[in-house]
């Protein structure tokens, strides 16, 4: 009844929810009990596809949640998906043990071949899932934390914000690409093994991330519906539509920022952790510029504020991406950046904005 009343007045919410129902329940089905001849199963390759497709969605909800509902149109939200991805990746890591490619039990391929003589102290604990599980969300929340405390207590705002959070993700980029950090330098981390004493390999364990990100997508859309209904959100509204005016009414505006940049932050963290053991790689390039600017194409394209709008626009550009890239790819930056112009000229609510005026048109006509 909970989850029923958070999506009451959300026609646009309950339809995805119920689809990401279906499609959680059928996939895994069509997966382990239908014979690869049978034109109805489906391959572990798409469920991994799928999966990823959803971790990127989560991602695009916790960005519309900034930008759609808070006003705050942020370029660096990639370096949270990727921080994420880096603490899951750690912990993978040292899950390898002796089976890596120079047999040390405690130290990961790449520093001993750095000539490393101990296990830095950041990558101490990464040995225990509960506590790679914490970091996953408090990392990318104390960055989001510090940096909001600074800039929204000065009042930075609008395209000066903008290009702040994008030299935020720019300089860890940097950062990371030098081994001295201890991140595995422009190689990253990779060569994964298993999850919790799951094979990474198996079809089951694929099938299990698959759900988890379903489930792990659910929730987050629910969460931030949850605060767009509640006081808080229409605080946010009223912050995003006429920042002076809730200033001049007694609310701390820098406060409201601060703590829904904070949530987003965390929900990116998340979907950066089930991302990496589903396409098992991490590396600097996820803090990449075009990364970020790319989710917030994805939520103009599906629509803001609307926060389904931002899952229909990841799930399309990410399957127009994994097309592109393997059909056309020097084509595929060209196409995003039509993509994205041609949205703010004719569909400037995006697509879900377009099918409800059409909705209305319909209603009007009839």
């Amino acid at each position: 009844m909970g989850v029923l009343n958070i999506v009451k007045n959300d026609r646009g919410g309950q339809i995805m929810l119920g689809v990401l129902l279906v499609i959680t329940i059928l996939v895994p089905l069509l997966n382990l009990f239908v014979p690869e001849t049978n034109p109805l199963h489906v391959p572990t390759y798409t469920v991994t596809l799928m999966g990823k497709y959803l971790t990127l969605a989560l991602l695009a909800v916790a960005v519309d949640l900034v930008w759609g509902y808070l006003g705050i149109l942020t370029l660096g939200h990639g370096a949270f998906f990727a921080l994420g991805g880096y603490a899951m990746g750690m912990y993978l890591m040292r899950q390898i043990g002796d089976r890596g490619v120079y047999g040390n039990p405690e130290l990961p391929d790449f520093m001993v071949f750095l000539d490393w003589q101990e296990l830095p102290w950041f990558w101490q604990g990464f040995d225990q899932f509960w506590f790679a599980a914490i970091m996953i969300m408090l990392v990318p929340g104390v960055l989001a934390f510090i940096f909001g405390w600074l800039a929204f207590r000065s009042r930075v705002s609008g395209v000066y914000l903008s290009i702040i959070t994008q030299a935020m993700t720019y300089a860890l980029m940097l950062a990371f690409y030098r081994n001295e950090m201890g991140f595995g330098g422009n190689n990253g981390l990779t060569d994964f093994k298993d999850l919790v004493g799951f094979s990474l390999q198996e079809d089951t364990t694929r099938i299990g991330l698959f759900v988890l990100s379903a489930v792990a997508l659910a929730v987050g859309y629910l969460i931030c519906r949850h605060l767009m209904n509640s006081r808080l959100g229409r605080v946010c509204i009223a912050v995003r539509d006429a920042e002076s005016r809730a200033r001049f009414m007694g609310y701390r505006v820098e406060n409201v920022k601060l703590w829904i940049f904070v949530i987003s932050a965390m929900l990116a963290g998340v979907a950066g952790a089930l991302y990496v053991p589903q396409v098992g790689i991490i590396n600097p390039n996820e803090f990449s510029p075009i990364n970020s600017i790319e989710i917030v194409v994805w939520v103009a394209v599906g629509g803001r504020a609307t926060l389904y709008g931002a899952v229909i626009g990841a799930l399309l550009i990410n399957y127009a991406k994994t097309y592109f890239t393997a059909e056309l790819p020097d084509v595929w930056l060209f196409a995003l950046g039509g993509i994205f112009v041609l949205v703010t000229l004719l569909l400037p609510k995006g697509v879900t904005g377009f099918v409800a005026g059409l909705k209305q048109h319909k209603e009007v006509s009839a």
